[in-house]
């Protein structure tokens, strides 16, 4: 597997990697500037010259990988008898400058629950992230292929999921996964935040609504067996401070602007996509339907 390949694996396997290039070239050295390879925490795909050069950059790369860095980093290494050769020696005589450079490949997700005017709002701004996209409605016309074309062909790989019993689409998230709470229904909304407040593994929380409306819901979800520190975990109204537009896309700017921070903040990703060839959010939507509630 080449190197562009391998980027196209880590992208689609959501595995975290580093791409290593050869930035620069003085005198000898076994590869030419351009060269590039792939190495994840297992493996490594493709060459920047083998030997001690190589084994040295496996081993930063790594080590980058370990501690989660997203900043790229400058490796000059000298190939002569006199320099360091842990791994063995390389005597060609010149220089290599390796940029190591962490690749986003490790999606959030993110979930809108409620694909009303707000929430396809919000999708539609999203789309263009390189995210893991989950659209959740209890009512099916909310999620017609005709209403969700304008959100297909950005970054996002979108999940649509038609979930009479919305709570039971927030227990299949992953662990990390972002809820962001805009259903048409606030019966829905308070069971959604009971759910979500059940699962401490889960990322940012945001839930649509007023003050009157979030007093109430404390005192249900006390009720429900909640503390205040539970609580504390949902940030409501949702959306950045100062922005007092209510019209839908209003709204969504100001809650993407909130979600984007929060995910810059985590370090989660630098919400670039790779390049046009990782956009494989072209395809299909996936399709999810769960059980209809009980009356």
């Amino acid at each position: 597997m080449n190197w562009l390949s391998a980027v196209q694996h880590l992208h689609d396997t959501a595995t975290p990697g580093v791409l290593v290039t050869v930035a620069a070239v003085r005198g000898h050295a076994p590869r030419e500037a351009g060269a590039k390879m792939v190495v994840s925490l297992e493996t490594s795909w493709d060459s920047v010259g083998g030997g001690n050069l190589e084994a040295t950059a496996t081993e930063r790369a790594r080590a980058m990988l370990t501690v989660s860095a997203t900043a790229p980093e400058l490796l000059t290494l000298r190939l002569t008898d006199a320099a360091s050769n842990e791994h063995g020696r390389q005597c060609c005589g010149g220089e290599v400058t390796l940029l190591l450079e962490p690749l986003q490949t490790v999606r959030p997700h993110v979930a809108i629950f409620g694909v009303g005017h707000v929430g396809l709002e919000l999708g539609l701004i999203l789309s263009r992230l390189p995210l893991n996209l989950h659209l959740v409605d209890s009512r099916a016309a909310q999620l017609t292929p005709e209403r969700l074309a304008p959100l297909q062909g950005g970054a996002a790989r979108t999940e649509i999921h038609h979930s009479p019993i919305p709570e039971m689409t927030l227990h299949e998230l992953p662990p990390g996964s972002h809820i962001l709470i805009l259903t048409h229904d606030h019966a829905e909304d308070a069971a959604l935040c009971d759910a979500a407040l059940r699962r401490p593994e889960l990322g940012f929380i945001g839930l649509i609504g007023s003050a009157v409306k979030w007093i109430r819901f404390q005192d249900q979800l006390r009720r429900e067996g909640h503390t205040d520190a539970d609580l504390a975990r949902i940030t409501t109204p949702i959306g950045l401070p100062g922005i007092v537009g209510k019209t839908p896309a209003v709204i969504a700017v100001g809650v993407a602007a909130q979600l984007v921070q929060r995910l810059e903040a985590d370090g989660a990703a630098t919400l670039h996509p790779l390049s046009s060839a990782s956009q494989s959010a072209q395809h299909r939507p996936a399709q999810h339907q769960t059980p209809q509630r009980q009356p």
